[in-house]
């Protein structure tokens, strides 16, 4: 992990409201491990916005650094702004990854929201490395999409109002596939309700399962300690902080759905 002055190489609106930042950053894609992992951006030297705001890395091409994100609020305005040539101070890269296996099974990858960022690095890593998965990616309205549906080539997209693909969340998509091929893996990132649901769904049915938490954080390195989540545990003794919480800035953001209670 290290703090780098990233060049913006390009930032555009990609569909409504979503946006894709490339930047120059040659020393933390060095230590980029892959898809999971995000970094800290300092949108603005104001100290009206002194916290960093955590985005997780779209991709990683040796020398730059991929983000989407979704405008929410005053930051993501703000880094909406940025043009290429400006800077913007980073730390990172922060976290663990998702760890495929294609002996456990088919990887079923689904996002949602700004949950799609590592969801989409690890479709085209899979792609790039000739492994057979699937993809679902859900959004309220056809506006939020910028891929194609194509159930042909395992691309599944859902929006809420029906405008395109799949009608209503991923979770019947899910469902379906996870019922039609006979032994997979989910990996998921996205809002939390959406990954509650996922959670409950694959731990009931005994599906493995592993999900990229969305958490706010001020620093990525767990001094704050704002990115606290509680572990699966019993028993355990009265004072044992580390055994029943866990922060996701350090021990995360990818976690067994398993290991974790939402």
């Amino acid at each position: 992990m290290r703090i780098e002055s990233a060049n913006v190489v390009n930032n555009r609106e990609i569909a409504g409201g979503i946006w894709h930042i490339e930047m120059e950053a040659p020393g933390i894609c060095g230590e980029v491990i892959g898809p999971g992992q995000f970094i800290n951006i300092a949108v603005s030297d104001s100290w009206q916005m002194p916290l960093r705001r955590p985005m997780s890395i779209a991709g990683n091409s040796g020398a730059t650094l991929e983000i989407i994100y979704k405008l929410f609020g005053k930051g993501t305005k703000e880094l909406s702004e940025k043009r290429a040539g400006d800077s913007l101070n980073i730390l990172g890269p922060v976290g663990n990854t998702f760890k495929v296996d294609v002996q456990n099974g088919t990887p079923i990858l689904v996002g949602g929201g700004v949950g799609i960022a590592p969801i989409l690095w690890l479709h085209h890593r899979l792609q790039s490395e000739r492994i057979d998965h699937k993809l679902i990616i859900g959004a309220v309205t056809a506006d939020e999409h910028f891929l194609d549906h194509n159930p042909r080539e395992g691309i599944f997209l859902t929006t809420d109002d029906g405008s395109l693909g799949e009608v209503g969340t991923v979770m019947p998509t899910l469902e379906r596939l996870t019922l039609e091929i006979d032994h997979s893996t989910v990996f998921a990132c996205g809002p939390e309700p959406m990954l509650r649901t996922i959670r409950h769904y694959t731990n009931a049915n005994n599906y493995a399962c592993q999900m990229a938490l969305e958490s706010y954080m001020a620093c990525g390195t767990g001094l704050c300690q704002g990115c606290v989540i509680e572990l699966e545990h019993e028993d355990v003794p009265q004072n044992s902080y580390h055994e029943v919480y866990s922060l996701v800035c350090c021990d995360g953001p990818v976690y067994d759905a398993k290991e974790i209670r939402m």
